[in-house]
Parts: C-alpha cells; structure tokens; sequence
C-alpha cells in the first residue's frame, strides 16, 4: 500500500459509522487521527513533502514507532503502541487483527481535545497559574533532554528564515515589500546573534527538544499541562536551543492575546524554573519571529489544501489567522527599545503586585523581566521561594549582596534589549541612585516608583501572604517605621488602596514619564 487512493480503503473502513458509531476524524497535512471510543488512531498520510516522507509503508510503520518513542518521556500516560490495521483473506479490515499488516496506527489514550491550550486561548482561560505551571513543564522537558553538543542547528536557522519568506513570498496575499522587508531584518538579527548562538551550543542549550510547541500540542490532563505531538519525523528540527522551544508557547499567548499569560511564562521559566537561561533573551525576539512566520505560514498552506479538497472551511478566517501571525512576526523581529522601572517601598506596601501588573504591558512584547529581592535572596541562600531564612541573612553585608546581585542581573537583561522591573525596599538613597545609574549607563529610560501605605494596612497585607517568598512579619513591618527613607526623586504612590487603583495612578504617570515606551500600556490589566 503506497499510494493515498489505497489508504483511503483504510481511512473508509475506520470511519464505518456502523463498525465505529461514534468515531471522528482530524486531518492534518500529515497525518489523519481517528477518535473511537476512549482511543485515538493516529496514521501518517501516504504524502512526500519536502520536511517528510511517508510515501511507504515501512516509512510510515518507522515513522509510527518513533513517534512513539519521542513523544513517551513527555507523555506517557497518552502514547501507548504501534498497532497493525490489518486485511483477512476475504479483503475485510481489523485493528490489531491477525490477518497481513496494511497499515500502522500511533495508538493513544483519548483525552478532552477541548482541553489543549489553543482552545483554552481562545476563550481566555489560559491563566497566569496555568502559565506558570507551563513553564515549570517546559523547563522540566528542558532539563531532561539530550545535549547535542555537535549539529547543524545554526546553520539552519537562515534556511529555515528563507523556507517561511519563499512560502510568504508565494502566495499573492502578503505584500511583497512586506515580506522582504521580513526575511532582511531577519538575517539582519541572525548575523548579529550568531556569537551568542554559538556560545550556547558550545555550552549545552541545544538539546533535542519537543520542537513544535505551539498551544495546540499542550493539553490539560489532570489539571496540569501536558506535552504531546513532538517532532518525531526529522531530528534536525527538534534538535534546536531551548529558547526556540520555549519561544513558540511565548508566541503563541501573544497572538491569542494573552500578554498576562505570556509574561507570566517569561518570568517562571527565565526567574524560577530556569535561571541558567537568562543570558539567552537575547535571542527570544528573532526566535519568536520565526515562530510566527511558520504559523502563518501553515495556515496558508491550510488554506490551499481546503480549497483544494472542496472543504467547507471559512477562507476568510483561516486567511485571517495567517495574516495575524505574519504581523505579529514583523513586530516582533523588531522591538522597541527596553525601560527599566525601579518599585520601591516598605514591606506590605504592594510592589510585587505593581511588578507583576506592569511588566506584561512593557514592550518591547512579552513584556518585562521582574527582578524581585526577596525571590534573589532565596535563591543565592540556595532555598526554595518559601522557606523561610534566618536573621542572619537580612544583615546590611548580606542586603548589600542582594541589591549588588540585583543591579547586575538587571543590566545583563537591559543589554539584551528585555525590559526590566526590580522589586525591593530601596530605603537608602544609595540603594536608589545604584539602581538608577545602571540605566544612565546603558542609556534606557529610568523610572523609580515609591510605594507608601499605612502600618495597619501593611500588616494585614503582610498576614495575609500565603506561599509567598517575603519573609517580613508584622514584626518587620512596626521596625521599618522607623526607617529614615531620606530625599525621595522618584514617583511616590499612596498604595493603601487597591491594587487596580495603585496600577492606575503609575499607569497614568509612567505614560508621561517613559513617553512613547508607555504611550501603547493599556487603561486596564
């Protein structure tokens, strides 16, 4: 069986409302899935494509049990086996029968298709809890994956730019000026990245990783993100840095519009899960672009195929779908210039709250890096965000080290181009000026904001934490009161109301104050 006219016999026999009453079917370029039952059927399409070749039987059988194999580590509850669509005699079709194989099926576990995260996106639910967890899964995948110190990554990189311009470039519905405005500021950000790719791979980030994770191949299963459909078919597009795997999630949060979501993932992955990675931002922008002309590049050719088979598929839609992922690719390839904006204030005055509400709507897109003092502290302790340390490490040696590791951590990501929010007390003036001068010298727009609130509000704010990586008591709190703050040059908020009403106030001054870096920050969050 090699041709895709005799597959169909085989795709008839599964779709046989009298065989399987309640089965349906999903088709992609690739790959045709049969849901029966609590099972799904997965069978390579006899196609040959310039990235695939499943043209055979023994291909597609091989291609099954790959899939299987790379797919289990991240999976295994969903991948099961490899199993036989069979023929008898008499010319009748089995699964897993006893009579010769005709075809090969990836068998796997049903789950709740209403569950992956592209449907999740678009109706919102996509939270920045689900989006943390999301980063810890990533990083985890990132962590066990194998190193492959010696590849071609780099090199395909600037085909992989020439593969999505040449498709753009074909289809009469992207202005050309457009596109080869694209594919230039693309090889323009490869040329100057190249350094900082070769480290990396000489370093042990490229690995080979799932390879093609946008939000339709993670799906919730038992309330945590799972990963599934991995690159099985060329090792070469899945052995990649694993920013360009991380960069499709990021990608595709914010062409579902979800810059919460997105940010959230930013920061978990890059702060908590993964913090060995940091000197890699660089790369997210150009990585995120590239993500984005292959999607819209998959829809056109989605779009192509449909009119092709006659489907009955909205055109318009599809067609507006590869529209927005090209301008989102544009944008991308070239950000803004980053901000860096400084939150001071007493404990229980509300600053990481602020943090986390302002850094998704920083550009240049996904939004700031937050750089908080009491999650550093933890981790150069070498503790978990929420155990709790002792007196000796709050002493003025130990917070200097602190505010010192702080303000280098926030340039390293300043010179990647990412905006940055640092988080901490800031009561000397030192402290203050220390951090400002770190932008002077990087040439980015500064600002400081200083939080104030009430004792009481501070301490019940303070008695209310829950898994939080503050170790202040009420305690903390009455002491702080006495802190002689000095002269104060940076914007100073009253937050004894609520969060939303602090975010407004900075909001509103910040638009004058960082001009055009805050002229696109939205009313509200």
């Amino acid at each position: 069986m090699t041709s895709p006219h005799d597959q169909d016999l085989v795709f008839a026999f599964l779709c046989d409302l009298h065989r399987h009453p309640d089965v349906r079917r999903i088709d992609t370029h690739a790959a045709s899935v049969f849901l029966i039952g609590d099972r799904a059927l997965k069978i390579k399409r006899a196609v040959r494509l310039p990235f695939l070749d499943y043209s055979t039987l023994a291909l597609r059988k091989a291609a099954c049990a790959k899939e299987v194999e790379v797919n289990r580590p991240f999976a295994p509850d969903i991948y099961l086996r490899v199993v036989a669509i069979t023929t008898a005699p008499d010319g009748s079709f089995d699964i897993d029968g006893s009579g010769t194989p005709v075809e090969y099926a990836v068998e796997m576990r049903r789950f709740d298709d209403s569950k992956t995260l592209d449907h999740l996106a678009r109706s919102g639910q996509v939270s920045a809890g689900l989006a943390d967890q999301l980063a810890e899964t990533i990083a985890t995948s990132h962590r066990v994956a194998a190193e492959v110190p010696l590849n071609t990554w780099i090199d395909c990189i600037p085909r992989w730019i020439d593969a999505s311009v040449a498709s753009l470039a074909a289809s009469p519905r992207f202005p050309q000026t457009e596109v080869e405005a694209f594919s230039k500021l693309c090889h323009s950000a490869f040329s100057r990245l190249t350094p900082l790719l070769e480290r990396r791979a000489t370093n042990g980030h490229v690995r080979r990783c799932h390879g093609d994770l946008h939000l339709a191949n993670i799906v919730m299963i038992e309330d945590k993100p799972v990963l599934f459909d991995a690159i099985e078919f060329d090792e070469s597009i899945a052995t990649i840095d694993v920013l360009y795997d991380l960069a499709f999630p990021l990608m595709d949060l914010l062409h579902f519009g979800l810059p919460v979501a997105a940010n959230h993932l930013l920061n978990q992955y890059f702060s908590i899960a993964a913090p060995d990675q940091i000197d890699g931002l660089a790369l997210l922008p150009l990585f995120m672009s590239i993500r984005a002309a292959i999607r819209a590049q998959v829809f056109l050719a989605k779009l192509d195929r449909e009119r092709a088979d006659h489907a009955n598929a909205d055109a318009s839609a599809i067609l507006s779908i590869a529209e927005s992922y090209f301008k989102l690719a544009r944008e991308l390839v070239q950000p803004a210039p980053p901000t860096m904006i400084a939150i001071g204030g007493l404990s229980g005055t509300g600053k990481s709250a602020l943090a986390r509400a302002l850094a998704p709507v920083l550009s240049p897109r996904p939004g700031a890096i937050v750089l908080r003092s009491d999650v550093l502290r933890k981790t150069l302790f070498g503790v978990g965000q929420t155990d709790r340390l002792p007196k000796q490490a709050y002493t003025p040696e130990s917070s200097t080290r602190v505010y010192r590791e702080q303000a280098d951590r926030a340039a390293r990501v300043l010179a990647q181009g990412f905006p940055v929010i640092v988080d901490a007390v800031f009561a000397r003036p030192d402290e203050r000026e220390a951090i400002k001068n770190v932008a002077k010298q990087l040439n980015v727009r500064f600002a400081g904001i200083f939080l104030s609130a009430d004792l009481r509000t501070r301490q019940q704010r303070i008695q209310h934490r829950v898994n939080d990586a503050s170790d202040a008591t009420s305690e903390v709190a009455r002491d702080q009161e006495r802190y002689d703050i000095g002269a104060l040059d940076w914007l100073q908020v009253n937050a004894s109301g609520t969060p939303e009403a602090t975010l407004q106030q900075c909001l509103s001054t910040l638009r004058t104050t960082l001009e055009a870096d805050v002229a696109r920050l939205p009313m509200t969050t």
